[in-house]
């Protein structure tokens, strides 16, 4: 899965396309070091530490989940875009369990699919938590899109970055 951590993330973004930009308040850039590190999570998820990332694997959905609603889009969108990366994962991936034994194989895919689901589920709580938490600063007015700080975000990713490697590390 490693392998094509770049390939994915490429089309992943393609994918999204316009909705990455559609927020200018969120950087492109941000956008697309979440769906990597994502991805980077996602990986360990199936590794010999995957108790050990759990956590990281729901702190950075459910940050993707926040950043979402700071992009604007709506509940099920955040959670199409996590579907889109389940679909992306299957396809690359459908050769390489093709020559596992079907049991391995099936064991793997199980495994992903929960992961993803768990993450989906994450990321829809922190779109709402995020949204609760603007009502509740607003007093029940939406905040202007300009209150959005994207350095925040990227330190918010950068300490999600810390965690997954400080996991890894003790591999």
């Amino acid at each position: 899965m490693s392998d094509l951590r770049d390939k994915v993330v490429t089309q992943w973004a393609d994918w999204l396309g316009e909705r990455i930009t559609a927020a200018p308040h969120v950087p492109r850039l941000t956008v697309e070091r979440e769906l990597r590190l994502l991805m980077d999570v996602l990986v360990e998820t199936v590794g010999p530490m995957r108790q050990e990332v759990r956590d990281v694997w729901c702190h950075a959905c459910e940050h993707y989940g926040r950043v979402g609603a700071a992009r604007g889009l709506a509940a099920g969108e955040v959670v199409e875009e996590m579907q889109f990366l389940r679909e992306l994962l299957t396809r690359k991936l459908a050769p390489i369990f093709g020559a596992l034994r079907p049991r391995q194989a099936m064991a793997i895919i199980l495994h992903l699919n929960r992961t993803m689901d768990k993450g989906i589920a994450v990321a829809v709580v922190g779109y709402t938590d995020a949204l609760v938490a603007t009502l509740f600063a607003q007093n029940g007015v939406p905040a202007p899109a300009t209150d959005i700080d994207h350095f925040d975000i990227g330190r918010q990713l950068e300490s999600i970055e810390g965690e997954l490697a400080a996991v890894v590390r003790h591999r």
